[in-house]
């Protein structure tokens, strides 16, 4: 397993729970707004400080006590085909699992939901359907992303949306689409920020996130087409 960091605690990443965060190298989209190129360029990923697998699940074991629960992420996690036994070492310590993807992987993700290995699921939508193959070509299958999310919807496992705001990507006509396409009377969403911070592409660097007003507005206008729309 390439293992690229770890955050050793975290209050935020999984809702309602004291965790740790896990991040696994790779990725498969390359947005050009990330803000973590150390675990999506490949040149990157070479030169990022790797942790061993006995490191971590050493570190595990000595906070059994400490934390409930576990944060899986990258990158893309499910790019890895090992993942589904990283994750069955992790349960059988006697942690919650909650994966992080950007559902890419609809067969992985089905996998680990029936075999009981997540817990929670936290899916990124990244844009609007109709901007997908302007932004990430033939490259990301559209199909697979819509798979994933109506895999979640048959509410097998705790899950939410959400989706990052980034000025040229996301306007506001774009969060009405995203609310028509994924939305539903009991899907959580959430509305995130963007960073301006050592993106992939230098350019975003100097794009001004969108103001809070913005997103408030963002906010009210799709809030309808979920039970739970909130701004993180």
């Amino acid at each position: 397993m390439k293992i690229g960091g770890l955050q050793k605690t975290t209050l935020i990443d999984y809702p309602g729970k004291i965790a740790a965060t896990v991040f696994l190298s790779g990725c498969n989209f390359f947005c050009p707004w990330c803000y973590s190129s150390e675990l999506v360029l490949p040149d990157k990923i070479k030169k990022q400080p790797k942790i061993s697998e006995k490191e971590f699940f050493d570190f595990l074991k000595e906070r059994r006590s400490l934390l409930d629960g576990v944060v899986v992420c990258g990158g893309e996690p499910t790019m890895q085909k090992d993942l589904p036994e990283f994750i069955k070492k992790i349960k059988k310590l006697g942690f919650l699992v909650k994966l992080d993807t950007n559902g890419s992987n609809p067969e992985m993700l089905k996998d680990l939901i029936d075999k009981k290995l997540i817990d929670y699921v936290a899916m990124d939508i990244k844009c609007s359907p109709e901007k997908h193959s302007e932004i990430f070509g033939t490259k990301v299958k559209l199909s697979d992303i819509e798979k994933s999310a109506k895999i979640l919807k048959e509410r097998k496992v705790d899950f939410e949306f959400r989706t990052t705001a980034v000025p040229g990507i996301n306007a506001k006509d774009d969060f009405i689409k995203i609310a028509k396409w994924i939305g539903g009377p009991n899907i959580k969403y959430y509305l995130q920020n963007f960073r301006p911070e050592k993106t992939i592409d230098p350019k975003f660097e100097k794009i001004r996130p969108y103001p809070d007003e913005w997103l408030l507005d963002v906010k009210k206008q799709i809030s309808p087409f979920f039970k739970t729309c909130k701004i993180r």
